[in-house]
């Protein structure tokens, strides 16, 4: 006989109410960001005493500073993940929507703004096209994808021209979104706590409408106790980012995109629609549900995202040159959904993964940085970790078959 679903086992009061759902959530292969944050918690002590530098305010401001261009990039895999699919195209679309941006803006002279936003409007209509070749005529994502990997790249090095590298204005516009730091200690606070108080209230405002209908709802010291939490590890942030260069506006921007997209995905009639494509679209298409628009929008969401961190790498670097968007961009931007939690198989995973498995990635390069180390033992060890994370999510998988929740 299956076992019950947890979801659907009322939780007891207290302490031991907690743990008996945790629990059962392990047991049934619900692990979710455990595996992560353990594993970061081990990276942090293993690099701290090796090399002290580690966890100084200086290493850790540059390390959240080098997470968000790929960071960007892995939001929108995550949602092509959740279709239990793959976008091989989006380092080239990346590299591609940077270098239209800085054709349209140095050489052209047209506003930075514009320039972007018709960089990213160009991506989101490479996705739209890739997306309909998938869903309409029935092409593997993968082989879709890989032609525009060498499609793409090919893009890039005609739009560059002869010069093959254009580089942006260190005062400009682009060059402002990942080197713009906010300095003001209050400011700082501010916007790390900004999302904590959205949270409680959006979080009250929904307990309150289910109080309203009779459905069971948390009680408020439930609620406090989580509120407090993320407030303590926001103000942690904060309290270390100011204490070198402030909180930087890249951060803000990524951890911006990883709330929209996770609200998106959790409580939008749309982001359902994704996860029960993911989880059967057979089901799903019997279901009503449009799977091939979901499919489509899923994949021109994901170059859009490609877009937005090829920008971001680029003001970063305050250039565009042959190799944007190349290198091992993609592979990173894929480990760090798988890394994160994010299923290979589709239907579970979250824009959460990303943010976490960009962390395990940085906290390994800027330790082997700080080590000395040649590129190898990176390549190596983040090889290891993602097939590490492969594994959990099949042993994962396994548990949730046995316990009838797959």
């Amino acid at each position: 006989m299956a076992a019950t679903d947890p979801r659907l086992l009322v939780r007891a009061p207290g302490l031991r109410g907690y743990v008996d759902v945790a629990v059962r959530r392990l047991r049934g292969g619900e692990l979710g960001p455990v595996p992560v944050i353990v594993g970061l918690v081990l990276m942090a002590v293993i690099f701290q005493s090796l090399a002290p530098t580690f966890l100084s305010p200086r290493n850790l401001s540059n390390l959240s500073v080098q997470i968000v261009s790929t960071g960007l990039i892995s939001v929108g895999i995550v949602l092509v993940l959740l279709l239990g699919e793959v976008d091989l195209s989006a380092g080239s679309v990346s590299g591609l929507a940077a270098a239209a941006m800085a054709v349209l803006s140095v050489k052209h002279g047209v506003d930075p703004v514009l320039a972007m936003a018709i960089a990213i409007a160009i991506a989101a209509a490479i996705g739209a096209a890739q997306g309909l070749v998938f869903a309409r005529l029935g092409v593997p994502s993968f082989v879709v994808t890989l032609a525009g990997l060498i499609g793409w790249q090919g893009a890039l090095l005609y739009t560059l021209g002869g010069t093959g590298t254009i580089n942006l204005p260190y005062d400009g516009t682009v060059a402002r979104l990942a080197n713009t730091f906010l300095d003001d200690i209050a400011v700082g606070y501010a916007v790390a706590l900004a999302p904590v108080a959205l949270w409680t209230l959006s979080t009250l405002r929904t307990e309150a409408r289910r109080a309203r209908v009779g459905l069971p709802r948390r009680a408020p010291s439930e609620i406090a106790l989580r509120a407090a939490g993320l407030a303590a590890l926001a103000a942690a942030v904060a309290y270390i980012l100011n204490r070198t260069r402030g909180v930087p506006l890249s951060l803000v921007i990524f951890v911006g995109f990883v709330i929209i997209f996770d609200r998106v995905l959790r409580r939008t009639r749309y982001g359902r629609m994704v996860f029960a494509v993911g989880g059967n679209a057979e089901a799903a298409r019997r279901a009503g549900i449009p799977v091939e628009r979901v499919r489509v929008a899923v994949f021109t969401i994901a170059s859009a995202m490609a877009a937005v961190g090829g920008l971001m790498q680029a003001s970063r670097l305050f250039a565009v040159n042959q190799s944007s968007g190349g290198g091992d961009v993609l592979l990173n931007a894929i480990a760090a959904a798988v890394i994160g939690g994010t299923s290979l198989f589709g239907g579970r995973g979250g824009p959460w993964s990303a943010l976490l498995g960009m962390l395990v990635i940085g906290c390994i390069q800027s330790g082997i940085l700080l080590l000395n180390l040649k590129s190898d033992a990176q390549y190596m060890i983040t090889g290891a970790v993602l097939l590490v994370a492969v594994t959990i999510d099949s042993l994962a998988r396994r548990g949730r078959k046995a316990s009838g929740r797959a």
